[in-house]
């Protein structure tokens, strides 16, 4: 449960709240309001302004709370803040994602403002795009938390053309591996690596449990996977660590790669990660496939999985 400040300057907790804490909080919304111009949030120029920016009074008319209640709280007084009311604040104030974090946290409401951060719907920036399509030949994705792929370089493509190939929402790499037919599965150490990812799963969910975009995708997983279900239940957790991955692909029997995890500051909970080749076979073998040789290569069985997909697609 986030703790709440009480009107007689304690948390919900019982603990008193410091008072350098509530004049940071009044310090840090007087310097937002007073940065945006009328016309940013809808309302007239006005002609006598004797400060710059947005009048109290108009912070807390756009934010549906009181004049005195909105003065008092950027006076630093010990006042309830609810999360719904510091919700309407930061949209009034145009806060971006970390400055919203900074003003929950100011407020001592730390576990709403990790909640506030979103998952699923990430947008990848251009420079960071730029950056993985210049790692090239280096395989390089974009990540959050629930292992949703955001963005990914050619080399990438090239290697997994299964895991791009899918519709947006569908690119999962939990989902894809956890998933995918035994007879052409891309690990080929995937006993080790399958524990690492769901511990991986399993230290991100703690800043997401109740949200229900994480809660739905643990259930349809383990409803689809029994392998995944049981390692869920052992509740071991992880960080993201660097570490070596054996892959396949059809026209490579083994290939060897070093994966390494970059945090992504600007969208927070998502990550760049790197594969770096273990071995020259595995150098030469990227080499290859970024030229064309071998991107046309199929396992034995894929035509059957082709028509099963179609079947299920029709029925």
């Amino acid at each position: 449960m986030a703790t709440v400040t009480t009107a007689n300057g304690t948390t919900s907790e019982g603990n008193p709240v410091p008072h350098d804490r509530r004049a940071e909080l009044a310090a840090f919304l007087r310097a937002r309001r007073e940065r945006i111009a009328p016309e940013q949030a809808g309302l007239p120029p006005g002609s006598r302004r004797r400060t710059p920016g947005l009048r109290r009074e108009e912070v807390a008319q756009l934010s549906g709370v009181g004049v005195t209640w909105y003065t008092w709280l950027e006076q630093g007084r010990p006042i309830n803040a609810s999360p719904q009311v510091l919700g309407a604040i930061a949209r009034t104030l145009l806060l971006d994602q970390a400055e919203r974090e900074h003003l929950f946290r100011l407020a001592d409401l730390p576990d709403v403002a990790t909640a506030a951060i979103p998952t699923g719907c990430e947008k990848v920036l251009p420079e960071v795009q730029e950056i993985i399509d210049t790692l090239v030949p280096l395989p390089a994705c974009v990540l959050n938390e629930r292992f949703d792929l955001l963005a990914w370089n050619g080399s990438y493509g090239a290697l997994w053309p299964g895991v791009i190939g899918g519709a947006p929402g569908e690119r999962n790499i939990l989902w894809l591996v956890f998933t995918h037919p035994e007879c052409c599965h891309p690990y080929v150490n995937r006993a080790e690596q399958y524990g690492r990812l769901v511990a991986q799963l399993r230290g991100a969910y703690g800043r997401h449990v109740g949200e229900p975009a994480w809660t739905g995708f643990v259930r349809r997983l383990a409803a689809v996977s029994p392998q995944f279900a049981e390692l869920w239940e052992e509740h071991d957790v992880a960080s993201q660590a660097t570490y070596l991955k054996i892959f396949r692909h059809p026209a490579h029997s083994q290939l060897a790669l070093t994966t390494t995890s970059l945090a992504v500051q600007a969208v927070p909970g998502t990550r760049i990660v790197v594969y770096r080749p273990a071995d020259e076979v595995t150098r030469k073998a990227i080499t290859t496939l970024l030229t064309g040789e071998g991107i046309e290569v199929h396992f034995p069985c894929w035509e059957l999985h082709q028509r099963r997909a179609a079947d299920l697609a029709v029925s």
